[in-house]
């Protein structure tokens, strides 16, 4: 009679080969390898997680410079000659290379392998291995958790060999990401601080994720700590991991924010200024931009003055006319030349608004009505005058003036020409914030109602005796213990360009009394802070996420000391000849060994079963005389095996 032997069949663990797959493109099952990852590959793996914090700084960075996505186009803008929004790519490609990196990190519902995962045929034929008591308590174990990439490879124990085509492209990231901090450090340094004023609104928070975050992590960390053997390998993984545990807890200490303060002591909300008018509406320096921000009853608009090659002063922040006008669709020969250069006449001629529709400079374009579609298409640069007559009465005018060139027929008596147009129309002096240094003193004989504003940071007795009343700064050039300085001098701080809630939110609480806007028909609607707790709240809240998460990650370690503490078994598949990385051990020696004699004692059962019928007279098959070979040592059981078939 013959003996079938039943075929062995696999679980397809279809999300531990998405694992190995995606990770270093090892989808097959001989494929993957329980070795220790080489020095190399654990290079590599450093690499990854520091490109990741990399390019998830940088992405950070990005988003929150959105309040300044205007002043960089601007100035990429003067550097190359056009205009262009680059913001968008640069945060969509940040976004796609944070995501690739994320992506070899990042896997969802992973099924961790075990050794028990030897199914019996579908055809119910008894499976070739039974697993031992150990293998049965480890595949109730099964479990599955959202864990990181790489990291699961370290939970699960399968060699990380990152596949080459990821060397790469995590390299390109790498050099990419690092060229274009480089870069921003350099060229744009000040946009640095926007860092250090974000996470006063973020880091509370932040803190609360990261503590979320390293919990999660504890999982993994504590079923390495169970399954390390060596004292000082359990040592130096509690201590590491609790060390960085204990300075996230103690974090706190070292956030400070305006925000965290008493609701009583909430100044009041900070007055709006519209810079240029308002261009997320309409066109910059346009009657149609200033009309649109005094609708929302803002406390003053800001403006850029310059003059005409006959005197009249009009309103243009750029030196030339090619971005804010059609001068090169209508007069190409005359697009460089600067606009001061020119006479009004002419300059009444150009179209001043249809640029807005076609770059669209903030998204909004789209949003306009249809009326104030056709109404933007149609503007013309204003004229100073023509400011003054509309905000008169109604609201403050910070004005800043452009010099002409030298050649320029009015380039000494252009300030003259400017405070004659001033005073001529009848303009509230008080209403006046005059920002230019030149020639301070003639103008405050002149005009003594005028606000004296300076754009300089500067010593307060030094700024009052200058006759100063209020300082024009960057939102990045004052501390909060600066402004209550200057307020304690009865100095005025106005910051600019502040477009952001979550940044208008944080000055609000920082008590600065007003800020110029680009985005001033949000910040308008803004009735309160993001975000405001007492210190009490605050702290309670701290100590109550520490406590949580502390008793959250000793209850994960009992867990996984308990799960792994005492499994000490050998895993089937560890025998596997792995594609990458073929070696023997000992170990695979010694489990091969337990194998065969598992396959012996089988055989031995089945002969028995078999000699029990033929002695009884039963009908059954009967199995060959041939034996298993045993291993060194075994012949005496492999002829007990061959004379009991005989029989």
């Amino acid at each position: 009679m013959v003996r079938h032997q039943p075929l062995q069949y696999y679980e397809p663990q279809l999300c531990l080969s998405c694992l190995t797959g995606i990770y270093g493109c090892r989808w097959k099952r001989y494929q993957r390898s329980h070795d220790d990852t080489t020095p190399w590959e654990r290079l590599w793996f450093l690499l990854l997680t520091f490109t990741f914090g990399l390019t998830l700084t940088w992405l950070y960075f990005w988003w929150e410079v959105h309040n300044d996505y205007d002043e960089f186009n601007w100035y990429l803008y003067n550097r190359m000659g056009y205009w262009s929004d680059w913001s968008v790519p640069i945060l969509i490609t940040t976004a796609a290379a944070f995501t690739y990196v994320a992506g070899l990190l990042v896997e969802g519902h992973l099924v961790l392998p075990h050794p028990g995962m030897f199914s019996p045929d579908p055809m119910g034929a008894i499976p070739p291995l039974r697993p031992t008591a150990d293998f049965l308590f480890q595949d109730l174990l099964l479990w599955s958790q959202t864990q990181v990439l790489a990291l699961c490879h370290i939970a699960v124990g399968q060699q990380m060999n990152l596949h080459w085509l990821h060397k790469i492209g995590l390299v390109v990231v790498l050099v990419a990401t690092v060229v274009a901090m480089s870069a921003v450090a350099q060229l744009w340094e000040d946009e640095w601080e926007i860092l250090l004023i974000s996470l006063q609104g973020t880091a509370p928070f932040l803190h609360v994720g990261a503590l979320a975050a390293i919990t999660a992590l504890s999982w993994i960390v504590a079923g390495q700590f169970a399954r390390a053997e060596r004292s000082s390998s359990q040592v130096a993984i509690l201590g590491t991991f609790f060390a960085v545990v204990f300075t996230l807890y103690l974090a706190p200490l070292t956030i400070s924010s305006p925000c965290i303060m008493e609701k009583k002591d909430l100044g009041p909300k900070p007055a709006l200024i519209g810079h240029r008018g308002a261009p997320m509406l309409a066109p910059e320096h346009t009657l149609m931009s200033f009309r649109k921000a005094l609708e929302q009853k803002l406390y003053g608009v800001q403006a850029d003055i310059t003059i005409s090659l006959d005197g009249v002063p009009f309103l243009m922040h750029d030196t030339t006319l090619r971005r804010t006008t059609n001068v090169e669709e209508e007069f190409p020969e005359l697009a460089r030349r600067p606009a001061s250069m020119l006479n009004w006449t002419f300059l009444q001629r150009l179209n001043a608004g249809q640029w807005f529709l076609k770059t669209d400079p903030f998204w909004t374009a789209s949003s306009l009505s249809p009326s104030d579609h056709r109404e933007a298409q149609n503007q013309s640069i204003c004229s100073l005058v023509e400011l003054l007559e509309l905000a008169k009465g109604n609201a403050t005018l910070l004005l800043n003036l452009r010099d002409p060139p030298r050649e320029h027929p009015y380039h000494s008596s252009f300030l003259n020409v400017t405070l004659e147009a001033l005073l001529h129309s009848g303009f509230p002096q008080h209403q006046v914030l005059w920002l230019p240094n030149r020639q301070r003193p003639f103008v405050q004989k002149v005009a003594p109602g005028f606000q004296q504003t300076s754009g300089s940071k500067e010593a307060a007795a030094s700024l009052r005796r200058g006759h100063i009343q209020r300082l024009n700064l960057r939102y990045t050039q004052v501390s909060r213990q600066e402004l209550r300085d200057y307020a304690s001098w009865n100095l005025s701080v106005n910051l600019y360009t502040v477009n952001a809630p979550w940044l208008f939110s944080l000055l609000w609480c920082a008590g600065v009394p007003s800020v110029t806007s680009d985005n001033s028909h949000t910040l308008s609607q803004v009735p309160s802070p993001l975000w405001i707790m007492p210190p009490d709240e605050y702290c309670l809240m701290w100590v109550t996420a520490d406590l949580i998460s502390f008793t959250l990650i000793i209850g994960i370690f009992v867990v996984q000391k308990w799960r792994l503490g005492g499994i000490r078994s050998y895993n089937p598949e560890q025998i596997m000849l792995s594609a990458a990385v073929r070696r023997t051990s000992r170990d695979v020696s010694i489990m091969k060994e337990k194998l065969i004699f598992s396959e012996i004692s089988d055989g031995m059962e089945v002969s028995d079963e078999l000699s029990v019928c033929s002695d009884n007279s039963y009908d059954t098959y009967a199995n060959s005389t041939t034996a298993p070979v045993a291993p060194r040592g075994s012949s005496s059981r492999a002829k007990i095996l061959t004379d009991q078939s005989g029989h």
